[in-house]
């Protein structure tokens, strides 16, 4: 079978996933433990903060970070324990027009693969309870491989990976989508396509305009 190549030379779409494909925040928790909006606000900016949480991303065990904040902030212990006890829960589930965008590339034949920064220990539960990530040729998961977005290994790494799958593949032959801008300017520094994805309209939009059939 011949896969299509659009004009603009891409072979393949790289999706990030939480903000594109899932609904993930620790607000979805949060919002029930601590009922001052302020108080809350503080908490996952300066003791949750999206800082520590990257850390576990990027290869430190949950058990490690967990241990970490609790000695700094003793006095939030539960709070800090919540963070991972009940991330199930800050998984809300699939966003249903990136979802449709994935599965209507698939469906035209057009190669996907999923670069996400997400804890080699919880990314598990997602790949075995939401089916559509079976349409990925390969996922790289900066937990597993020990480094994150927007470092330039993960990228180097992933279009590596994507080669054994797509033989000869270049970096200006990947069109790659997140919600994150500078995650987006860090591919685009190596050569990939970007689209800093808003909402599944502009970017299904940026996606035609490469001249991929969505």
């Amino acid at each position: 079978m011949t896969i299509p190549t659009p004009t603009s030379g891409i072979r393949a779409v790289v999706f990030d996933f939480g903000g594109v494909l899932f609904d993930w925040s620790p607000l979805h928790v949060y919002r029930h433990l601590i009922a001052d909006d302020a108080e809350r606000h503080h908490f996952l900016t300066h003791i949750c903060s999206p800082d520590w949480n990257i850390r576990q991303d990027g290869g430190r065990t949950l058990a490690d970070g967990t241990a970490l904040l609790v000695k700094e902030h003793p006095q939030h212990e539960s709070l800090i324990r919540a963070f991972y006890d009940r991330w199930k829960e800050m998984l809300r589930g699939p966003l249903d027009e990136g979802v449709a965008l994935l599965k209507e590339l698939h469906a035209k034949q057009v190669p996907v693969f999923g670069l996400t920064n997400w804890s080699a220990e919880t990314f598990p539960y997602a790949r075995d309870n939401y089916d559509f990530l079976n349409l990925f040729l390969d996922i790289v998961v900066s937990g597993e491989e020990k480094c994150i977005k927007p470092d330039a290994e993960i990228y180097q790494i992933a279009l590596a990976r994507y080669g054994r799958h797509l033989a000869g593949l270049k970096s200006n032959e990947l069109v790659f989508i997140d919600d994150v801008k500078k995650n987006i300017e860090a591919a685009q520094a190596l050569g990939w396509h970007g689209i800093h994805h808003v909402d599944a309209e502009q970017t299904r939009e940026q996606l035609q305009a490469l001249g991929l059939p969505v």
